[in-house]
């Protein structure tokens, strides 16, 4: 019998992973014929990375996710540089820019998301392509245009506060910008943070020489000059970074007839309303979780791979528990659940903590002593412990404070440590890597950090896990 012909347009972090976990489960290829379209010319690389890129910390080729031979060695028909242009349903076959047409028996959709960019005058230019000295912040091409326009000194305005926006910010700021953050809402992040926080933040980030504009809008960019505010003030500027959000890419979809609302929809089973036609990743749209955040689309990914390889056809996406963390050098922030909630609510309980002079701000939201919300912000052992009460929905310890300053509890709140955790305890989160996975990739000869990573993924996803890898590698060096 031959091999499922399974197509998959885009090749980002949740395309590639998808190729990964097919071969995984079907190395010989004898299952499933695999070909990826990816309309960038670089070898897949982690996106969650990139601000690491525009600091400098890290170069571009230690944010790939894969080696340029990986495809031929996996008997994987790679197109690099190639677009998707048309989806003929009814014949089955993917067109691409070049005239070409791909078969498939299964379609996966992993096309990922576009900057959104404001409609501010003087951004873009009449034929809609980005104004000289204006770059959003997306690609790791963007992150080369960036870092050749921003040498020290270089005044550069950031046109948004949200998660991607302040890394950048950081990042720029790192190698000696002169950085504003322009954001039209009156607090950083307010999707992850409350006021409370967003202002704690703010100033933690002040520190670090970064300027902010809160509850500014952008009416108009002069090149080299800078924004003009509706509040009649102006902010140098001679390089912008739009990182005002993004939307989803649906348009592939929407134009072959395949229901679209923000994203591309699909069910449990990650389909579309053509059964032929699967999404994941950015550009899909599951009631279970957000977009925009890497471990919802890599575990779509394995989802998806159990069942077009047959692994496990009845394997099914249900959502996942979204922890935000803000990956920025000596800013130490998580977020999760709904953090939203007044510290008078009457069916929760919330404690909150702030101490601004210290860059410091927690606030724990619990329901039924089970944690439902949480902000952590310069307090690394309390997110710790609480994001682990959180993904294994255990009930909190009776004295909370301690909990939230992230104080450890004889028999109750020590969790942290790796001697204590169960074996089901998931350490990685964006790779869905659990203690016992650990252990066993260390018994089977992976006994350094570096080496677990390699062999279970862990670290490779946001980062947030390294010090947590680390301690486990160090606990089963000193009980071996």
């Amino acid at each position: 019998m031959s091999a499922r012909r399974v197509v998959v347009v885009g090749y980002g972090m949740a395309g590639a992973r998808f190729a990964e976990e097919v071969r995984r489960r079907d190395p010989s290829g004898d299952r499933v014929a695999l070909t990826v379209v990816g309309q960038e010319r670089h070898a897949a690389y982690n996106r969650v990375l990139l601000s690491g890129v525009v600091a400098g910390t890290m170069r571009a080729d230690a944010v790939r996710l894969q080696t340029a031979d990986w495809a031929d060695a996996h008997g994987v028909d790679l197109r690099l540089g190639a677009t998707a242009c048309g989806i003929d349903r009814d014949r089955r076959v993917v067109r691409l820019a070049d005239d070409s047409e791909v078969g498939y028996d299964a379609l996966v959709l992993a096309t990922g998301s576009r900057p959104w960019i404001p409609p501010t005058e003087g951004l873009t230019d009449p034929d809609g392509s980005l104004a000289p000295g204006v770059v959003a912040f997306r690609t790791l091409d963007d992150c080369v245009r960036i870092t050749s326009l921003a040498a020290p000194g270089t005044p550069v305005a950031v046109v948004g506060g949200g998660l991607l926006g302040l890394e950048a910010a950081r990042g720029l700021a790192g190698r000696g910008c002169l950085v504003t953050v322009v954001h039209p809402v009156g607090h950083l992040m307010e999707r992850q943070l409350d006021a409370g926080a967003g202002r704690v933040l703010a100033r933690a980030l002040e520190g670090l020489g970064i300027e902010f504009r809160l509850g500014a809008l952008a009416t108009k960019y002069l090149a080299g000059d800078g924004l003009a505010l509706d509040d009649g003030t102006r902010v140098p500027a001679e390089l912008v970074v739009v990182s005002a959000g993004v939307r989803a890419e649906t348009g592939l979809a929407a134009d072959a007839g395949i229901a679209v609302d923000r994203g591309v929809l699909v069910d449990d089973a990650l389909r579309t309303d053509d059964p032929r036609v699967h999404a994941i990743g950015d550009c899909a749209q599951h009631t279970g979780t957000v977009g925009g955040l890497v471990q919802p689309a890599w575990e779509q990914a394995a989802v998806l791979a159990d069942r077009l390889t047959g692994t496990a056809p009845g394997a099914r996406y249900t959502g996942t528990p979204v922890v935000t963390r803000l990956k920025a050098r000596d800013v130490d922030l998580a977020a999760l659940g709904d953090v939203h909630v007044e510290v008078d609510c009457p069916d929760s309980e919330v404690l909150c903590f702030a101490d601004p002079t210290r860059g410091r701000y927690a606030k724990l939201v619990l329901r039924d002593d089970r944690v439902t919300g949480a902000i952590l912000l310069g307090a690394p052992d309390a997110a710790a412990a609480i994001t682990q009460l959180y993904d294994r929905d255990l009930p909190a310890p009776t004295d909370r404070l301690a909990l939230l300053l992230g104080r450890t509890l004889p028999g109750e709140a020590a969790v942290a440590s790796p001697a204590d955790l169960p074996g089901s305890a998931v350490v990685c989160r964006c790779n869905t890597v659990s203690k016992a996975q650990l252990v066993t990739a260390w018994r089977a000869g992976a006994t350094t950090p570096s080496a677990l990573a390699e062999r279970t993924r862990a670290t490779t996803g946001c980062g947030g896990c390294k010090d947590a890898v680390r301690d486990v590698s160090a606990w089963l060096a000193s009980t071996s």
